[in-house]
């Protein structure tokens, strides 16, 4: 017996892993559910959202509706309110969470990363560098964030204590620098946002892209004998939380390490493929 029927919705999830994340996820806490991968173009967004609320019990929204999906919904809590974006919606309950700073934080905990007291430097002002920057300010860091549209930095200054917006990149002694500008992806592969010798006084690089496992922002700082984290941990946290959302349990971050360290090391060895329903 089928628990929910879920799907992730964007402009093209068609190489999305969230199926595979969500069904190992879902089997570990003992559910069974349908997951899909639902592509819309932006032109059919608006007549399509109503009738996917209608058909699924949970949806996970991705790029680029995760502000579009708001105006469908009853209600929006927990850091959507801040972020004013949704990427978890409960379509019975017609509410709207997300769990991308959530699933950040447990990523920096889980990886190593200390956050109290240090500094960091954040590459994009975009809606995901603003959940960064807001989580990061929250647990007591000083932020630097750095867009190349300087008033994407600005606004999220002016909205967050404990962020500065710079409009110019110098090598400083960041304790962590943040690629949040999807750069390195998709058309953008061997290319990093940054020079490498923005990285000589810093201990740690991260980056949010999981694909590929080691951009070329991480390729640059690993070759200076930094630590560096990609992505791929905070995408399966912050899926671990939504499924909590979707089954109304309470969220457990040792819970969500161990099936993580489970679930990658599985997905090492090729036990997991992409298309594995689990």
């Amino acid at each position: 017996m089928i628990d929910l029927k879920l799907a992730v919705v964007g402009k093209d999830v068609s190489k999305s892993v969230s199926p595979r994340m969500h069904a190992f996820i879902a089997k570990k806490l003992g559910k069974k559910i349908i997951y899909d991968k639902v592509s819309i173009c932006e032109q059919e967004f608006e007549e399509s959202v109503g009738k996917l609320i209608s058909e699924y019990d949970g949806l996970n929204v991705t790029i680029p509706y995760k502000l579009s999906i708001i105006p469908h919904l009853e209600k929006v809590e927990g850091d959507a309110q801040v972020f004013g974006a949704v990427n978890t919606v409960n379509c019975k309950a017609l509410s709207g969470n997300n769990t991308d700073g959530l699933g950040f934080m447990l990523m920096l905990k889980n990886g190593g990363v200390e956050v109290e007291g240090k500094t960091f430097l954040l590459l994009g002002g975009g809606g995901a560098g603003r959940s960064c920057a807001k989580k990061l300010a929250d647990g007591g860091a000083k932020v630097f964030v750095y867009d190349k549209n300087y008033d994407n930095a600005i606004n999220i200054q002016n909205e967050f204590s404990g962020v500065t917006a710079l409009d110019a990149l110098t090598a400083q002694p960041y304790y962590a620098i943040i690629n949040a500008t999807g750069v390195g992806m998709h058309n953008t592969v061997g290319i990093s946002p940054v020079a490498e010798d923005i990285f000589s006084q810093t201990e740690v690089a991260i980056d949010l892209i999981y694909n590929p496992p080691k951009s070329q922002f991480l390729c640059n700082a690993e070759k200076l004998g930094k630590k560096i984290i990609n992505g791929k941990a905070m995408l399966f946290y912050q899926a671990y939380f939504a499924e909590c959302i979707f089954f109304d349990i309470q969220p457990d971050q040792a819970q969500a390490e161990q099936f993580f360290k489970e679930y990658d090391g599985k997905v090492r060895i090729g036990v997991l493929k992409r298309t594995d329903k689990i």
